[in-house]
């Protein structure tokens, strides 16, 4: 990274507040870290050039999603963030704007960079074969992003149940979660598994209310019963093994989630919980927590861009002549920590070059109309998550996906981020910082 960068995080960390809870901030780091390491792994792509799964591969590792899928402590930690921010900014416009401010500009930089190259690849004929793979793999990961942007609109309401009910309002939320389950396997009610997108994400995200009010005082019992929870459904064959989308299943615990992962989740916010003495004290180590507050300022922009880093290095090795091993063989294996390091320097450079647009902006700019600011988030959650189904392959032909019983194009989907993200920055006053 850029001298300046260091240094400005060099600056944050010796001025950090001494009540500031820097484990919460290592948790944000340590769990992306975890994502990308995890995606960088399970790429498996063969000689032939098919973009393959090393979980599918080997179906013997899946049980090791049991502790690396980490998703759960990422929204986890949103949660313990977004109930200290909206209690500092209550207005729901100027609250919306400030969570924004750093997701939205980064993410859409990312869908024009793109989606030119993929246009240009399909008018020069191209966008079949492994770079149609490539066009359909890239986007995929904006799920994340549309996720969390319906966390961040939903948190002043849920906050507010939250005060009122406690883990009640938690409670409600598996409750929910459960219900779906049953309304989906046992009843067989169509398109109901969809809603679990929202009760398993929201119960996890209400996790980290708890926590900002330090109401969860048995992380062990909440990880022991997550883990047994866990277990159980998935001995008796209701669920999968994996933690994570796997091609050709017909049951998925991600897409749409399901109640073993919310299981899942109570299980590893628990356990992150049981182990927040040791990680705190290694947080308020100076050299650490300057690891931490680096890593912080550019975590979303590395998200954004480590496929298309691991993509880079097969692209790479593609151009040299060099054919990749067959995955899970003793060749792939001790290729593998090759290939890491390659991803971790292509990301640094991706990182280096597109790092500004995370940056925070240079003014604040406060008031709006809260219905206004709704909309907009509504329209940018549905557009990222619209894209991240479309994908960029069949730009031409008019490729659609369906969203919530509607097709959507990409083009269509990129329109519906931009102007929901115009809307929530709409402003009604300035003033400089």
């Amino acid at each position: 990274m850029g001298s300046s960068h260091r240094t400005g995080a060099r600056e944050f960390a010796a001025a950090t507040p001494a009540g500031r809870d820097r484990y919460v901030d290592l948790l944000r780091v340590a769990s992306l870290a975890v994502v990308v390491l995890g995606h960088w792994t399970m790429a498996a792509v063969t000689p032939d050039g098919r973009i393959d799964n090393l979980l599918a591969v080997v179906p013997g590792l899946q049980i090791v999603t049991w502790a690396f899928q980490v998703m759960p402590v990422f929204f986890f930690v949103g949660g313990f963030a977004h109930a200290l921010a909206h209690r500092s900014r209550p207005g729901y416009a100027d609250f919306l704007r400030a969570r924004l401010r750093r997701l939205l500009r980064p993410t859409m930089v990312f869908v024009a960079v793109w989606g030119t190259v993929a246009l240009l690849i399909q008018l020069a004929g191209g966008g079949g074969g492994t770079a149609g793979a490539v066009l359909r793999l890239v986007p995929q990961l904006l799920w994340f992003i549309g996720i969390y942007l319906a966390m961040v609109a939903l948190t002043p309401p849920l906050l507010r149940l939250h005060e009122r009910w406690g883990a009640g309002a938690c409670a409600a939320l598996v409750a929910g979660a459960v219900a779906v389950d049953v309304l989906r396997f046992a009843a067989g009610v169509p398109y109901v598994e969809f809603l679990n997108f929202a009760f398993v994400w929201l119960a996890v995200h209400q996790l980290g209310f708890l926590r900002a009010d330090g109401m969860i005082r048995r992380p062990a019992l909440l990880a022991g019963a997550g883990l047994a929870g866990a277990a159980a459904l998935v001995a008796l064959g209701l669920y999968p093994l994996s933690m994570v989308g796997m091609p050709g299943e017909e049951v998925s615990n991600m897409a749409p989630p399901t109640l073993a992962l919310l299981c899942h989740g109570l299980w590893l916010v628990g356990a992150v919980e049981l182990l927040r003495g040791p990680g705190s004290r290694l947080a308020a180590r100076a050299g650490v927590w300057r690891v931490v507050v680096a890593a912080n300022g550019i975590a979303m922009t590395a998200f954004l861009w480590h496929l298309t880093a691991m993509l880079g290095v097969y692209g790479a090795l593609a151009a040299l002549g060099l054919e990749p091993p067959v995955p899970a063989s003793a060749a792939w294996w001790a290729w593998l920590p090759v290939r890491l390091l390659a991803a971790v320097a292509l990301t640094a450079l991706l990182v280096a070059v597109f790092r500004r647009f995370e940056a925070p902006a240079p003014s604040a700019r406060t008031g709006g109309s809260g219905p206004l600011a709704a909309l907009g988030i509504t329209l940018a959650l549905l557009g990222v998550l619209g894209l991240s189904a479309a994908g960029f392959a069949g730009l031409l032909e008019g490729h659609t996906a369906t969203l919530i019983a509607v097709d959507v194009s990409a083009p269509a989907a990129v329109a519906l981020a931009l102007v929901g993200w115009l809307l929530v920055e709409r402003p009604t006053s300035r003033r400089s910082r």
